[in-house]
């Protein structure tokens, strides 16, 4: 990072310091990716009963932010050197970003494991993405630079990784929001899900129904099941955890058992 930001500016190059300033923003987001893991590993307390998993969200909802920022002034940036182009050393600025290059290779071989299993780590594992790219971009804008001398290119690359970065940074705010707005996680059919749960023997109704994503990896769900005999009210709850488990993967439910006769009483008392 600090020798994209000499090398932009020595060269005025725009797109070196668009990846550099990308690369700042990879600092920042391993960095609140790592402290998202060590709150993570702590215990939960009376106070906080899931613990701090959820800082891996609020870490990922940071990132986005900070991204959508930079891209705007990415954005203007290239708008003002379109106006005025500066004078750009295409050599330097080719050697900068095939530096960059193998340093932003290097961090995606380290973050591909985790990022298919963490909000977190995917999220810094896009926006080293995004840098790589960014600097294929540098580097064809330098040969560019070098061969027509045509400087223009410079601000065009600069404004390409700016966009790059917004469908990908995007996804990750929706995804981050979507959680901490209690969403349903987008691989649970939640009228499938209800379904299942009515067909249960015993089972007359379902309400108050949720599923929500607590953190990566760790989905929930709560609801009460109305049963006609509450004899078999230890059964039917044995057969819902099965069926969230293993047809949904819910692992972390909280059902409510109801006696339907009781139910109906209190419906006709408040009537």
């Amino acid at each position: 990072m600090a020798v994209e930001v000499i090398g932009g500016l020595w060269t005025g190059s725009l797109a070196l310091l668009a990846d550099a300033a990308h690369m700042l923003t990879d600092a920042g987001g391993l960095a609140l990716a790592l402290i998202a893991i060590r709150f993570a590993e702590r215990a939960a307390t009376p106070q906080k009963t899931y613990g701090y998993v959820r800082m891996e969200v609020l870490s990922a909802l940071t990132n986005a932010v900070v991204l959508l920022l930079l891209t705007i002034y990415i954005f203007y940036e290239a708008y003002k050197r379109f106006l005025n182009p500066p004078e750009i050393l295409g050599g330097p600025m080719l050697a900068v970003a095939v530096v960059g290059l193998a340093v932003n290779l290097i961090s995606m071989k380290l973050l591909s494991a985790g990022s298919s299993e963490s909000l977190n780590v995917k999220g810094a594992y896009f926006e080293v993405l995004s840098d790589m790219l960014g600097s294929l971009g540098v580097i064809v804008a330098a040969g560019v630079v070098m061969l027509t001398g045509w400087t223009l290119a410079d601000p065009i690359i600069g404004a390409g990784i700016g966009l790059f970065i917004i469908p990908r940074t995007w996804i990750l705010l929706k995804q981050a929001i979507h959680i901490l707005m209690e969403g349903t996680p987008p691989e649970v059919d939640i009228a499938l899900l209800e379904r299942k749960l009515l067909d249960l023997p015993g089972v007359t109704a379902v309400h108050d129904l949720h599923v929500w994503t607590i953190t990566s990896g760790i989905d929930a769900i709560s609801c009460h099941l109305v049963v006609a005999d509450m004899a078999q009210a230890q059964a039917t709850l044995l057969s819902a955890q099965d069926a969230m488990k293993t047809g949904f993967g819910l692992t972390h439910a909280t059902i409510q058992i109801e006696d339907q006769i009781l139910r109906e009483a209190e419906g006709e008392l408040r009537l």
